[in-house]
């Protein structure tokens, strides 16, 4: 049963938000299309540097939790996981969309340099190490871009729905790097990471996280705000 784990992992994630998407009073499933496209495109980008950081040896993948079925030189399980964790994710964002609709985070202005600060400086300091340097510094940039420079309205709202996805992702990625199991289902190589860990997770696989969250956000407004308008899709 150990090689279908990683693949629990992912069907575990999507089951629930999959399930209550047809909740009359959230109607996530009347949003599938903006939700499709989003997960497509950040997943083409995510997917791209899984395959690069696999090949120069930054991470990779025990054989023992996986089924053995590769695409693109990269476990099934990797690719379903850029699938099943964004649409959880969206889905919960969804939720606080429906639920909290004035929602306001106090003192986001204050919190968001300081966040956009640290993870420049980590990232510079530990420039040598692939992925310390560039999951920090693209965090950073992303932030700056969406809160300063194109002002997005719905960055407090992902914000908040990334903290409160905090503990699932602590359990998921706790299982994928090895907590409650004998071994890691996914590593890393020592050299490529600042080495500090909440369990067994690398730290930077929050700012990782946090990346991959905000970018399917950012896509599944865009898509979400197209969708609603038909006029805006007619052809000339």
């Amino acid at each position: 049963m150990s090689k279908f784990t990683y693949l629990l992992v992912d069907l575990g994630t999507i089951i629930i938000p999959f399930i209550f998407s047809f909740h009359p009073k959230l109607g996530f499933n009347k949003k599938w299309r903006s939700t499709l496209l989003a997960i497509s495109i950040v997943a083409g980008f995510f997917i791209g540097w899984d395959i690069y950081f696999t090949e120069i040896g930054v991470w990779g993948f025990n054989s023992t939790y996986l089924i053995g079925v590769n695409i693109l030189n990269l476990p099934i399980e990797e690719i379903l996981f850029f699938v099943c964790i964004p649409y959880a994710c969206l889905f919960t964002y969804h939720c606080f969309k429906v639920l909290l609709p004035a929602f306001n985070f106090p003192y986001f202005k204050v919190i968001i340099p300081l966040i956009i600060s640290m993870l420049f400086v980590l990232g510079c300091v530990f420039i040598d190490n692939w992925y310390t340097s560039v999951v920090f510094i693209s965090s950073s940039l992303t932030l700056i871009y969406f809160q300063f420079i194109v002002s997005m309205a719905w960055l407090k709202r992902a914000f908040f729905a990334s903290l409160f996805l905090i503990f699932p992702f602590i359990i998921v990625n706790g299982i994928l790097t090895g907590t409650g199991i004998d071994s890691e289902v996914v590593w890393y190589n020592p050299t490529e990471i600042m080495g500090y860990r909440l369990l067994t997770i690398p730290l930077e696989d929050f700012s990782y996280g946090f990346l991959l969250i905000l970018f399917n956000i950012y896509f599944f407004e865009k898509f979400d705000y197209l969708n609603s308008k038909p006029e805006l899709n007619l052809k000339p």
